[in-house]
């Protein structure tokens, strides 16, 4: 078979097992299997591939068809102009997070230029190292009830030249912190436990422990917004990503407990997917303003 004959079969394989993208899924494993770009691979078609090149990829493919993420076949994810290493030891990076991350960068920037931030379930480590890489100037924290995933948090720290920059720590949300910060950051797990029925084959390879919170699926998040007032400075910013339906009982909390300028903003699909709200007066009137609400 040569590459173009290998990639038509597998998209086609793909498709009936019912991979999203099935074409560029396999385009992605056969660049991945012969060490090669996606744009070799098209200069390329004619070329047979051998038994030593196809046993491999063959792999590769069986499990992905029985629904392994991608990212963990590839060994990485890309994140904010990025490479992460990615396997089952976190939470597989989403695209909603990464908007979450860009709208701290550009909505916040100049305030926490210079400031102490802190990545509660930090997971493969994505939020604290792109924000460490933002802000070289920034003091970073970066928690996780998982040692697997802060193992891995550490491994990604170290490739991007970071491991002296973010601080890890082994907490259950704010337990063992006994800093302030300017700004909370969190992606916590916020599916409800009745509702794994629903979830794709590829998420169900994460750790449970990054996907569900309890059987309402805000849990984790009510309880940060209870533990985080102590731990913020005057006119600290939480800043959370949340489920889909949870926008209208966690903004009742945050009111309840006395945060202000608090606002939600939608990800691209359109989904109310992100909370962000402030504690306590901020002693700092010439600072830029708080982040936008459109």
């Amino acid at each position: 078979m040569n590459v173009l004959d290998v990639l038509q079969s597998t998209a086609a394989y793909f498709k009936k097992r019912g991979i999203e993208n099935p074409r560029l899924n396999a385009e992605q494993l056969l660049s991945h299997a012969l060490g090669r770009t996606r744009m070799e691979l098209y200069l390329e078609f004619e070329r047979t591939l051998g038994e030593a090149e196809l046993a491999p990829l063959r792999d590769l493919v069986r499990r992905r068809g029985e629904g392994e993420p991608l990212q963990h076949l590839l060994g990485t994810v890309e994140f904010c102009g990025h490479t992460f290493l990615c396997d089952k030891r976190a939470l597989v990076p989403r695209p909603e997070t990464e908007q979450l991350v860009e709208l701290l960068i550009a909505d916040l920037g100049p305030r926490i230029a210079h400031s102490r931030i802190v990545d509660i379930g930090t997971g493969s480590g994505v939020i604290a190292l792109t924000l460490a890489k933002k802000f070289p100037e920034a003091q970073i924290f970066a928690t996780d009830v998982s040692e697997d995933a802060l193992a891995l948090a550490r491994e990604n720290a170290a490739r991007l030249g970071l491991s002296r920059r973010v601080q890890f720590r082994k907490s259950d949300l704010l337990e063992n912190l006994d800093e302030r910060f300017d700004l909370i950051v969190a992606n916590l797990p916020y599916i409800a436990t009745q509702d794994r029925h629903a979830l794709s084959r590829e998420v169900l390879h994460d750790p449970e422990v990054a996907l569900f919170a309890g059987a309402h699926g805000d849990e984790f998040m009510r309880e940060l917004i209870e533990q985080a007032p102590p731990r913020l400075h005057p006119g600290g910013m939480l800043a959370l990503e949340i489920g889909f339906d949870h926008s209208e009982a966690l903004l009742s909390a945050l009111t309840e407990k006395n945060y202000r300028d608090i606002c939600s903003k939608n990800d691209y699909s359109g989904v109310t997917r992100f909370l962000f709200a402030r504690y306590g007066q901020d002693f700092h009137p010439r600072r830029p303003p708080a982040l936008r609400v459109d």
